[in-house]
């Protein structure tokens, strides 16, 4: 497969040394072992069309997380397990300050469990109901988070698709993290650089899959408008 991406003996290298990386870290967190009822429900934190994020406790050393809950018929159903697939790899792979970190992930005949990090500090969509209106500085600060966080999605090979002030979460210091990549994609020879190299030879599935990739990226930026709009003007 590397041989036909056209990459060279380091970059083979580096390759495999990221996908033994993402597979190790994968392993470690499939070797817990856990099930549901290692952790207390506290309460139901949010809401998503494949199940629920409740805020949990995990009991052997009592601290809180948020675990998010899948419906495993409810995904087969909709056809959506590549998006589960992809937002799994994402968490597992990610460790940068702009995406939740995910802990544990396990699963049961019914459900599939995420359990990730809890970010007291709620979403920018709740900061807007109780403020209204941000200030420039204030909204300056907060779309400049998420372009960063948008780019570091892009820059792994994802595309989030589903960015709106609901899945931008914020930290305890108020800056924000990505949540919520059920709809997400991986890119694919779009973001390959030897895809450019001989346009004359590309089939036409090839410039609709570059023109689509192309203009997911750009939604992904553009979407940041509405919401610089709504956070400076209100409603």
């Amino acid at each position: 497969m590397m041989e036909s991406e056209g990459l060279t003996e380091e970059q083979k290298q580096v390759k495999r040394s990221q996908h033994a990386l993402k597979e190790s870290e994968f392993l470690r967190l499939k070797r817990a072992r856990l099930t549901v009822e290692d952790f207390i429900p506290l309460k139901i934190i949010g809401k998503g069309a494949f199940g629920e994020v409740r805020l949990v406790q995990k009991q052997d050393n009592g601290y809180i997380y948020a675990m998010k809950i899948l419906h495993k018929a409810d995904m087969l159903q909709k056809d959506q397990v590549a998006h589960v697939r992809a937002e799994r790899d994402i968490l597992v792979k990610a460790d940068n300050p702009w995406v939740v970190k995910m802990f544990y992930s396990f699963q049961d005949s019914v459900n599939l469990y995420l359990v990730m990090e809890f970010l007291p500090g709620g979403d920018v969509m709740t900061l807007l109901m109780k403020r209204d209106t941000l200030t420039e500085p204030q909204t300056q600060f907060y779309i400049a988070e998420a372009a960063l966080a948008i780019d570091s999605i892009h820059r792994m090979g994802f595309i989030h698709r589903d960015i709106k002030p609901d899945n931008l979460l914020l930290d305890a210091k108020g800056h924000i993290k990505l949540s919520d990549f059920g709809l997400c994609t991986g890119l694919k020879k779009a973001h390959r650089t030897d895809f450019y190299k001989d346009l004359s030879q590309a089939k036409a599935s090839d410039f609709c899959e570059l023109v689509f990739d192309f203009c997911s990226h750009l939604t992904s930026f553009r979407i940041l408008i509405p919401i610089c709009l709504s956070v400076l003007l209100g409603g």
